[in-house]
């Protein structure tokens, strides 16, 4: 499965791990995360915290209509941070990133918190 995008010089498909990998990495770097979910939890267990290698897991990529696109990503935070302003700066900087890197136009990214840890000082 791959996003097509059409420019006026031709045709480019990215693959949807590549968009996943991206979206999960600038998550990551945002602070109060502690790391990314898989959204299997009954699967892979609950609330497992996935390594550098998987961030494609912790990420959904949908294509509605051949132009919209919506990411969901399921993430774990850090305790004492407040959760809304940690998922508004993983949606501003996942829509930033893919921007920026892919020329995408990212419609929604939804956060799903799937636990919170308490990380050391």
């Amino acid at each position: 499965m791959s996003i097509e995008m059409k420019t006026q010089l031709g045709v480019v498909d990215v693959s949807k791990d590549v968009v996943a990998t991206i979206a999960g990495g600038a998550a990551i770097d945002c602070y109060g995360i502690v790391g990314m979910a898989s959204q299997k939890q009954l699967k892979d267990g609950i609330t497992d915290l996935l390594g550098k290698e998987n961030f494609r897991r912790g990420v959904v990529i949908r294509e509605e209509d051949e132009d919209q696109i919506h990411i969901d990503m399921y993430i774990i935070v850090s305790y004492g941070t407040k959760i809304s302003e940690v998922a508004y700066n993983v949606q501003t900087k996942v829509k930033y990133q893919l921007e920026q890197m892919l020329g995408l136009d990212v419609d929604s990214v939804n956060i799903f918190v799937q636990g919170v840890r308490v990380t050391n000082p």
